[in-house]
């Protein structure tokens, strides 16, 4: 199969232009038209509709299209290899990742990254929902989940520590719990729903952390809104150490049972469609984060007390 037809349809399919497309790759509008059409008439389907007003991908383009960037990435892989590959990274990468890790920790370290890779484009989508990552055709996403399916691999990046904490006016008003029994005569702040979180203390007893069975006035959704609720005092959380560790030493959150944090296993990981080989583009975005972030978290560098 040709690979110059192939890189022309990823991009165009990309641009929705063929023309445009084809300049990026050195070809004149007439080549770029015959070439499609012969990569077209090589696998028996019309990839790309084309109209006087616009291009766009037929239903058979769009099932192709993520064959054809895998081949693609082997390609660059096999020749990277070799040391014949090329040395700038290109294309677009679609990363997701949660909003509010985002925003503290891969954000501000972006402009380093895109310095050292001035021809590849970040296409960011950022959300605490987790997004099905073949359905939405991304590169990479980072979640703080356990990794359940088999359609995917994953790379840890660090581990994602979760701390009960509540802001000091509101102990003050009401009592800080001694006991994790105590917990459900307090104003629980639950995260997406009411559900039952388990805990573990450094003994390794077991409990649970139910805003379904406590005084629960308030669930939600997105981290940094539940990270201010906690310090506007209304009521005790669950927080990942990464999203409150400042908070912690400045002593704006107190930590509630010191002994005891979050016992889902919860590990940030970076995840990837399952194939035999990453994508040059991939494999550079993911190795600058493990250096910057995974070698030694940010949120580390504090000793919480």
């Amino acid at each position: 199969m040709d690979t110059d037809g192939l890189r022309l349809f990823v991009l165009a399919a990309e641009l929705l232009n063929i023309s445009a497309a084809g300049r990026q790759l050195g070809m004149g509008p007439a080549v770029s038209s015959a070439k499609l059409a012969k990569l077209e008439h090589s696998i028996g389907a019309e990839l790309l509709r084309r109209t006087t007003r616009k291009v766009s991908l037929s239903v058979e383009g769009e099932d192709f299209l993520p064959f054809a960037r895998e081949i693609l990435a082997q390609e660059d892989a096999a020749m990277a290899a070799l040391g014949k590959g090329k040395t700038n990274i290109t294309g677009t990468l679609r990363f997701a990742a949660p909003s509010t890790f985002a925003q503290l920790y891969i954000t501000p370290i972006l402009p380093e990254f895109l310095n050292q890779h001035p021809d590849l484009t970040l296409d960011l989508r950022l959300s605490d929902v987790q997004v099905d990552l073949i359905e939405g055709s991304y590169d990479l996403a980072l979640r703080n989940a356990p990794l359940l399916d088999t359609s995917l691999k994953g790379r840890k990046l660090a581990d994602d520590t979760r701390l009960l904490c509540a802001a000091p006016a509101y102990l003050d008003a009401n009592g800080i719990p001694e006991t994790p029994a105590e917990l459900n005569r307090h104003k629980l702040i639950a995260f997406r729903h009411l559900g039952p979180r388990p805990l573990k203390s450094a003994k390794g007893e077991s409990v649970t952390f139910d805003p379904g069975a406590a005084q629960s006035q308030l669930i939600l959704d997105d981290g940094l809104s539940q990270k201010h609720a906690t310090l506007a005092g209304l009521g005790i959380s669950l927080n990942a150490l990464w999203s409150v560790h400042e908070e912690l030493a400045s002593g704006r959150l107190i930590r509630v049972l010191p002994d005891y944090e979050g016992a889902d296993d919860n590990v940030l990981w970076l995840i990837y469609p399952k194939s035999n080989v990453l994508s040059p583009k991939v494999r550079v975005f993911m190795d600058f984060l493990l250096a910057e972030i995974g070698r030694v978290p940010p949120w580390l560098t504090q000793i919480i007390g």
